[in-house]
């Protein structure tokens, strides 16, 4: 294997659910990571809040720097990011944890061909020297339809990266012309090779009643993609939706007698 230009961290990721990943530095290896994403980190580790993501690609001086992390604003993302240095003698440990229930993704981009794109909100750390941009759907049907896919980020690299998705994530390798239709929602990052692009969900039943919406993600190979069965927006929805609403049958088969049984009524 070729040698890497961003930094070789070792990792390992805890838990099931509710996850998080250890990793290990050593001695002048950075980690860097969303700022509010660490859990814990051992002594020797220094903490420095930095413009973008550390990268050697990155813009030099300060303009240069604010508009490169400016880029990141467009994503919904923070405008710092953290990086996690190994200052002291041996190695140290730092370990950063998921935001909601679901996965942490290890992505090795060297192995991938050096740049991965995924959702605005999917990243969570990775190793010094990988770079977190934005990048842009450039279809008109991306662009006003798929709310969710249209500005996504990108991490460029050669080192390790670490996404995270919610409920159970599926790894999907298409080859040439395959064709998956995912719920725009669901899809976590894939491969430059994939052509992303919005479809329309067909027939009047859809377009009238359709509760998943009059789009979805087609993605055609080759390449490969990963999926997220329980997107947070899908969550944070329903959560809304239960707690401002007053219940009432919901379609259940129990309908109101079942409210009497949670104690919603």
């Amino acid at each position: 294997m070729s040698q890497r230009n961003n930094h070789e961290i070792d990792y390992k990721i805890y838990g099931e659910e509710l996850q998080f990943v250890e990793i290990e530095l050593d001695p002048q290896e950075t980690a860097i990571a969303e700022s509010g994403a660490m859990m814990m980190m051992e002594d020797g580790i220094e903490m420095q809040t930095i413009f973008g993501d550390g990268s050697a690609q990155q813009p030099t001086g300060f303009f240069g720097k604010l508009m490169s992390a400016g880029k990141r604003v467009l994503t919904g993302e923070s405008l710092f990011m953290t990086a996690f240095t190994n200052v002291g003698q041996g190695k140290k440990k730092v370990s950063f944890a998921a935001p909601y229930t679901g996965k942490i993704i290890p992505i090795d981009l060297q192995e991938l061909g050096g740049t991965i794109i995924a959702q605005k909100d999917a990243f969570l750390c990775a190793a010094k020297g990988v770079s977190v941009g934005i990048h842009f759907q450039r279809k008109l049907g991306v662009g006003i339809f798929g709310g969710e896919g249209f500005i996504m980020e990108k991490l460029e690299g050669d080192g390790m990266a670490f996404l995270h998705a919610g409920g159970y994530i599926v790894e999907r390798t298409l080859v040439p012309g395959e064709i998956l239709k995912i719920d725009t929602g669901c899809v976590v990052g894939y491969t430059p090779g994939i052509n992303f692009d919005i479809e329309f969900v067909r027939g009047v039943k859809n377009f009238m009643f359709g509760g998943e919406g009059l789009f979805f993600a087609k993605l055609q190979g080759p390449g490969k993609v990963w999926i997220q069965s329980l997107p947070i927006s899908r969550l944070a929805g329903r959560i809304v939706a239960y707690g401002t609403y007053k219940r009432k049958e919901e379609g259940s088969v129990l309908g109101g007698l079942g409210n009497l049984f949670d104690g919603k009524e």
